[in-house]
C-alpha cells in the first residue's frame, strides 16, 4: 500500500510541474516584447489573473503619470518605481520607460534642466550621450544619460555617482524633450 501512495503522489508532482511549465510558456509567449510601447487603446486596462490565482485585476496603464507630479509639460522621475514619464502641456504621457537609477538620488521635488551635454564621460568611466542635467546631491550632478555602448548596469555602491541611465533610444527621446529650463518632477 505504501508503494502506491508514493507512486500517486510522485505522479501527482510530476503533472504539477509540467503544469507550471505549460503556465509559464504561456505567459512568457503572451508578453510584449518591449513594455514600452503604448497600449493601442490608451488608457484602456487590459485584465489579468491574480498570482494568487484570485480574481482579475486591471493592469496598471504604464503612460498613467504619477499622482502628485504637477501639472503641464514636464519630466517627471519616480524613485520607487525607477521609471520616467515624458509630459506633455495636456498632462497626457508621451512616453514613459525603465531607467537604471544612480548611487546618488535626488530630493523629491521640482526642479529645472540647468545643463546639457552631447557625448561626455560620466563619472563611472563610461561613455555617455544626451546627458540632461537638472539636481545636485551630496556634492554630486544629478541628470539623465544613455551609455553609448547602450548598457545600463547597476552602478557600483561603493562610488557617488549621478547619471540615470537609459536605453540609448530613451536617451534620445529625452534630450529632444527636454532642453535648458525644463520642469522636471522627482517623486518617492
Amino acid at each position: 500500500m505504501a508503494r502506491s501512495s508514493s507512486g500517486f503522489v510522485a505522479g501527482l508532482t510530476a503533472a504539477a510541474v509540467v503544469a507550471v511549465g505549460v503556465l509559464a510558456y504561456q505567459a512568457s509567449a503572451s508578453a510584449p516584447a518591449d513594455l514600452a510601447v503604448k497600449p493601442t487603446a490608451p488608457g484602456t486596462a487590459v485584465p489579468s489573473t491574480s498570482p494568487s490565482g484570485g480574481p482579475k485585476q486591471p493592469v496598471k496603464n504604464p503612460l498613467t503619470v504619477p499622482a502628485a507630479s504637477g501639472t503641464g509639460e514636464r519630466v517627471v522621475y519616480a524613485l520607487a518605481d525607477r521609471r520616467v514619464w515624458l509630459v506633455n502641456a495636456k498632462d497626457k504621457a508621451t512616453r514613459t520607460f525603465a531607467v537604471m537609477p544612480s548611487t546618488v538620488d535626488p530630493l523629491p521635488g521640482s526642479y529645472t534642466v540647468t545643463s546639457r551635454s552631447g557625448s561626455v564621460r560620466g563619472s563611472d568611466g563610461v561613455q555617455i550621450e544626451h546627458v540632461v542635467r537638472f539636481a545636485t546631491a551630496q556634492d554630486v550632478a544629478i541628470g539623465f544619460s544613455a551609455a553609448v555602448d547602450g548598457s545600463t548596469p547597476k552602478p557600483d555602491p561603493s562610488k557617488k555617482t549621478g547619471g540615470i541611465r537609459m536605453k540609448r533610444a530613451d536617451g534620445d527621446a529625452l534630450w529632444t524633450f527636454a532642453s535648458i529650463g525644463a520642469k522636471v518632477v522627482v517623486v518617492a
